[in-house]
């Protein structure tokens, strides 16, 4: 029988083994009987001295670590980013500085809502996390496989993936809660078109694209800013699954996305995307019809049209999961000089919630992690001490600043750009900034009829189980970015509400 990479995976290794290592403890004492408990006699009790059970089963009772709260169930991989064209005129960081230079890399792939043992081909937005090793340190650009999210104010954040989550008394997905947010938040009117499209349930990680999604700043080496958008384009193409084909493979292989990628890598069939950036100006940014930092919206690639800077390839897989992978931890706070935030204020958010989770999961220090740390360039700060505190630990390196034992000192060549602000402060309803011309024109433009219908029928058979009041106010939203998106979403309703009152009275009369 044929078996995949994946598959083969520990034949594989043992082919890789010259030689058998002897079984040691955790901390190295050889072990003369590994599957044999300490006892007084053949059948008497087990000793506290047995410390080689001790050792197994307190590693054991602490191997698992808090999964991620979302992105929980994803796939990583490895490669470089090579620069295949010149940005500069836009960007001083180093890792654009020259055509051909290449930085080492590391991507996770992901679904959002559900948990870590959940279907890859789930209905949801795939995570699209990059880290880039460069030489000023890493750069994380951490977006998804949709140009554009469900909300614009990351206040709403938690509510949000509440509803994508379990009810707290029921521990089921509620329908109920998906809708209720939905239909009151209309800003999620684009983004639930993208996800219940075809674009929702992509066929594996190798081809779908990635967004960094909110908008940047870049600056040159003269200090002129520009406003940015990151685009990854899959060079394998994009292929989406249907509704049914979804459903088919969360049965028959659940893990299939994970399995497709480590695949393809092992068999030398590398994924590759080509990177692009869209640029505004400060000028266009203030006279454009849209709020260039909504991240409900997208630029127009018309007016703001894509440039090449460079493609990623992915050609290593990681040698162990849960060190490489599970570990991965991405933060958008993580840019180096030339790359900076923007008045984006999902972005904003975002600058504190991912450090923040990381030094939940992993701990104070987890950028001292092998996958985290930016091992391309020499840390030097006054930070000390502290759990997993695995680095020399600045050694015998001043820990206080300012002082006059040569500790760190500022390099001002790399001070972040000025900018003016100006505004009262009070907290602003952005609720009704414009929430349906862009979603009418996805339905109607950028949608096939084919994939008008299916986005039709997903809606329908997913909204059946709500409430008919959240029914009635979700359609509404529909109807006003295209009022035949919304009456033929009505349509589809009605007709699986026809079919379970069929199917109901079958069951009735058996």
């Amino acid at each position: 029988m044929s078996r995949d990479k994946a598959t083969e995976q520990l034949n594989e290794f043992a082919k890789e083994q010259v030689t058998q290592d002897a079984v040691t403890s955790s901390v190295g004492h050889p072990l003369a009987d590994k599957v044999n408990s300490l006892t007084a006699g053949p059948r008497g009790p087990i000793l506290l001295q047995d410390l080689q059970l001790l050792d197994e089963m307190a590693h054991f009772d602490r191997e698992r670590i808090p999964e991620r709260v979302v992105h929980a169930k994803g796939a990583g991989a490895f490669g470089y980013f090579e620069v295949t064209h010149d940005i500069t005129e836009y960007c001083k960081a180093d890792i654009f500085n020259a055509i051909g230079k290449r930085t080492p890399l590391a991507i996770r792939f992901s679904t959002v809502g559900g948990e870590s043992g959940s279907a890859d081909s789930a209905r949801d937005p795939r995570g699209f996390a990059v880290k880039f090793y460069t030489e000023e340190g890493n750069w994380d650009l951490v977006g998804n496989n949709t140009p554009i999210f469900f909300i614009r104010d990351p206040i709403l954040f938690p509510s949000f993936i509440h509803t994508q989550k379990r009810n707290p008394a029921t521990h089921l997905k509620d329908p109920d809660a998906f809708w209720d947010f939905i239909s009151l938040r209309p800003e999620t009117t684009h983004q639930v078109s993208f996800l219940f499209s075809d674009r929702g349930t992509p066929f594996g990680y190798r081809h779908m694209n990635g967004y960094g999604s909110h908008t940047f700043k870049l600056v040159n080496a003269q200090g002129n800013p520009v406003y940015c958008k990151f685009h990854y384009k899959t060079d394998q193409g994009i292929r989406n699954l249907s509704a049914k084909q979804a459903d088919e493979m969360a049965k028959n292989d659940p893990d299939y996305a994970i399995r497709d990628l480590y695949n393809a890598i092992a068999n030398g069939n590398y994924p590759t995307w080509t990177l692009y950036i869209q640029v505004m100006t400060f000028e266009e940014a203030e006279n454009w019809k849209f709020n260039p930092f909504d991240l409900t919206k997208v630029w127009s690639h018309t007016e703001f049209p894509l440039i090449p800077v460079g493609r990623l390839v992915l050609d290593r897989n990681p040698r162990n999961y849960f060190a490489e992978v599970e570990q991965l931890a991405f933060a958008p706070a993580n840019m180096p000089p030339g790359i900076e935030t923007s008045p984006d204020k999902m972005l904003q958010g975002r600058l504190f919630s991912y450090n923040d989770t990381h030094r939940h999961r992993l701990g104070p220090n987890y950028v001292q992690i092998p996958v985290n740390c930016p091992y391309r360039t020499k840390t030097a700060t006054y930070q000390r001490d502290g759990p997993m505190t695995v680095s020399d630990n600045q050694a015998g390196c001043p820990n206080y600043f300012p002082n006059s034992f040569s500790g760190p000192a500022d390099d001002t060549s790399k001070a972040e750009s000025t900018f003016a602000c100006v505004g009262d402060v009070a907290r602003y309803n952005s609720a009704d900034e414009d929430n349906f011309t862009q979603c009418g024109i996805f339905y109607r433009k950028v949608l096939n009829e084919a994939e008008r219908t299916a986005l039709v029928e997903n809606i329908a058979g997913h909204m059946v189980s709500a409430q008919d009041f959240l029914q009635d106010r979700a359609i509404a939203n529909f109807a006003n970015a295209d009022s035949e998106y919304g009456a033929r979403i009505r349509q589809a309703l009605n007709r699986n509400k026809k079919a379970q009152e069929i199917t109901s009275a079958v069951h009735a009369h058996l």
